[in-house]
């Protein structure tokens, strides 16, 4: 396995010479030369030394570099239809609950509903992209219709409702679904 051109990457990111690497590393600019040049291996505690230098560790080094996915289409979409409560929820962001915000888009029917949410820590944020909706916080109702948004602190019993449908996106920091 060639290593070199990554140990190199790595010097020139922590803004060293080959001498200053060599020098903390306790070995000669010029192995560092021919390690970076794929002309020698250092053995595995050669190697752990430099890597601490660059300020990383053998398993991060060797770790291959997965892309992430940024981009999400249709496809990628998780849905569930929930007939008690007459909606639609698609995670558009698959496996977002491991992230600090989870986006969906839900479309409730004429006269459907989201399941009463408990107070919890967090924040909520939303969209509306078609129809008009009722936002029931605690005793307190709030109606927000196409091209509204809406924001609150999830700290009392709270829930969505439509008498016409609605399409919205919905973004909940951290998870709650």
């Amino acid at each position: 396995m060639k290593i070199g051109h990554k140990i190199k990457e790595l010097r020139v990111m922590n803004g060293l010479t080959q001498s200053e690497l060599a020098d903390r590393s306790e070995l000669t600019k010029g192995f560092i030369s021919q390690v970076e040049r794929d002309l020698t291996s250092p053995s595995i505690a050669t190697l752990v030394d430099i890597l601490q230098v660059l300020g990383t560790s053998l398993g991060d080094f060797f770790q291959e570099d997965v892309p992430e996915q940024i981009v999400f289409k249709k496809d990628d979409y998780f849905e569930k239809t929930d007939a008690e409560y007459h909606n639609k929820i698609e995670w558009i962001i698959p496996n977002a609950q491991k992230n600090e915000m989870e986006p969906i888009r839900l479309t409730l029917e004429p006269g459907g509903s989201t399941i009463p949410d408990t107070p919890h820590e967090g924040e909520e944020f939303g969209y509306v992209i078609s129809g008009s909706i009722t936002i029931t916080i605690g005793k307190h109702q709030y109606r927000a219709k196409k091209g509204e948004s809406f924001y609150y602190i999830p700290d009392k019993t709270h829930y969505i409702t439509s008498k016409s449908g609605a399409v919205i996106i919905w973004v909940t920091s951290p998870p709650s679904f």
